[in-house]
């Protein structure tokens, strides 16, 4: 293996990369102007056709490295899949599809196809008889397309572990291995992972060439965090969590609970008070888990509260505190937990916050944290915690579904134009625009909200009338 920590210039433009034109300009319109340390640092290797492993945190840019690399490999007008990209998670799968069709928007008729186990396999089935270019999937699920004999892997040229660190851990080596064996030997291969354990070497010594390695160590670290800690009694710690959102007003909090139930008492608390939150935890159905997602993700709810099991996979942008309800047993998931927040800073010139709970009870958890992090708890009262506005904290955004979606021949423009031409709605008060396979998410300024549904019930979009609801609790 050829292994280098390899220096990073992180304000190197796109454009010194040897990309052709319309690509430049759609990732100029896409606001890629600067790329960030991972993309700086992976893409030239990349792009020159060499195995790659690299070592980079989610939020850091990876999904575009890897997109810019599977598409530059691309032959548009060879219909077959050409480019495979394997996801820990349904969740994490979706968001990779989402970058990949923004970035191929430069090239013509690019088919993405997501596949992922919690999915009826009809639609899949449908949806690769009419083929595609690029699938991005989980192993389990890929797996079984090939085994039933659905996808084919012939022409594929690259190939993409994404967290493969996380896909060792929830037990998909296996799965990993045979999928891989499936693929042509005469392919590049690129793997990103946030750490690097035993089973990392031996995917790459069994299925790598002579890879070339990137570690970047500057990804937020557990320093860069503004830490507090809070003692609270059992009997106050759910009302912890409204105290301090009251004081802190975060626009967007991300709650982690041990429990699936701590997860319930929590969130009937809140909403109890008037906030939007939300609950993700394995009970859930996958509608229900991609609603939730959707409106957290767009805004349109200020928590959600989640198990550290449901949450795997979950990238959200501009999340501005994490609350650890609980201490986590495992210093290294309560790295994983804050680490979420850190990723603001990538943006911006302000820290996320993380907040920690904890009775006396578990005090013995946060010593450990202390001991193998390497920090010393910032300790804090919840007597300090007021509120600081006579507002309600609300979210800003509120979302429309739109009962249609790619299947139907949607898109992300034709909702956006129905909405700001033919309805005169300002493109500002319009947020993120999600289009599913049966559905589709529209955020706007809370606001204007209900008039938006009313007008929007009886307009069209491209060219046909649409049955819509205001989702809210």
């Amino acid at each position: 293996m050829n292994a280098t920590s390899t220096p990073v210039d992180a304000d190197m433009a796109f454009s010194t990369l040897p990309l052709p034109p319309h690509a430049l300009d759609n990732l100029q319109r896409l606001g890629y102007l600067q790329m960030t340390p991972i993309q700086a640092a992976s893409l030239p290797l990349a792009l020159a056709g060499h195995d790659l492993i690299a070592q980079a945190k989610t939020g850091s840019g990876k999904t575009a490295a890897f997109a810019l690399a599977l598409l530059a490999n691309l032959n548009p007008r060879r219909f077959a899949v050409q480019a495979l990209v394997l996801c820990p998670t349904r969740e994490l799968a979706d968001q990779v599809t989402q970058e990949v069709r923004r970035l191929a928007r430069a090239e013509d008729h690019i088919k993405v196809l997501t596949l992922c186990g919690g999915s009826t396999m009809r639609p899949q089935l449908a949806s690769l008889a009419h083929g595609a270019h690029i699938v991005v999937g989980t192993p389990g699920r890929i797996m079984d397309h090939l085994q039933r004999g659905s996808l084919q892997l012939e022409a594929l040229n690259t190939l993409v572990l994404d967290e493969a660190d996380r896909m060792l851990d929830m037990g998909f080596f296996d799965d990993m291995a045979t999928v891989i064996k499936q693929c042509p030997v005469e392919r590049q291969t690129l793997l990103f992972s946030a750490t690097y354990p035993e089973g990392i070497v031996k995917l790459s010594a069994a299925f790598m060439r002579n890879p070339k390695q990137v570690t970047l160590l500057e990804a937020p670290s557990v320093t860069q965090i503004r830490q507090r800690f809070y003692e609270v009694r059992e009997d106050e710690r759910l009302h912890a969590v409204s105290l301090l959102l009251d004081h802190y007003r975060p626009v967007s909090t991300l709650a982690f609970c041990n429990t699936k139930q701590r997860c319930r008492d929590l969130v009937n608390v809140l909403r109890a008070q008037g906030y939007a939150a939300l609950e993700l935890h394995g009970e859930l159905d996958q509608r229900e888990r991609d609603q939730v997602l959707v409106r957290f993700a767009n805004r349109s709810a200020s928590v959600l509260v989640a198990t550290d099991i449901a949450a795997r996979g979950l990238d959200i942008e501009q999340l501005e505190a994490v609350v650890n309800v609980d201490i986590t047993p495992e210093p290294a998931t309560h790295t994983h937990r804050i680490g979420r927040t850190g990723r603001l800073g990538a943006g911006g010139d302000q820290a996320g916050w993380a907040f920690s709970l904890a009775s006396l009870d578990e005090m013995g958890r946060v010593g450990q944290i202390e001991h193998v992090l390497g920090f010393t708890s910032e300790w804090h009262a919840l007597s300090e915690l007021a509120p600081t506005s006579t507002e309600p904290l609300r979210p800003p955004m509120a979302t429309l579904q739109i009962l249609g979606g790619r299947k139907e021949k949607i898109r992300a423009g034709d909702v956006l134009g129905a909405l700001t031409k033919d309805l005169g709605f300002a493109a500002a008060q319009i947020g993120k625009i999600n289009v599913n396979d049966f559905s589709t998410y529209v955020a706007v300024a809370r606001g204007i909200a209900p008039q938006v549904l009313q007008r929007l019930s009886t307009g069209k979009v491209k060219g046909r009338s649409v049955k819509l609801r205001l989702l809210d609790d």
